[in-house]
């Protein structure tokens, strides 16, 4: 079992999971996201690239706009 810290908040995952599948779980898909990994900003081009450890520590932030 994978255990990371989203935006403070714990989830479990049974299998390493990319950031791409984890962003579409989450409804997050295709939204204007920046995301930080262990305090590293992760390029939207390599979300698909990069597997979820156990211990990881992401911060999303989602860009909203208006005036």
């Amino acid at each position: 079992m994978i255990s990371v810290s989203i935006n403070g908040e714990a989830r479990h995952f049974d299998s390493p999971i990319s950031i791409a599948v984890l962003l579409e779980q989450m409804q997050l898909g295709g939204k204007r996201i920046a995301l930080e990994r262990n305090g590293e900003i992760v390029p939207r081009g390599q979300f698909n690239q990069h597997l979820l450890a156990d211990g990881d520590k992401l911060e999303i932030v989602v860009a909203v706009g208006g005036g």
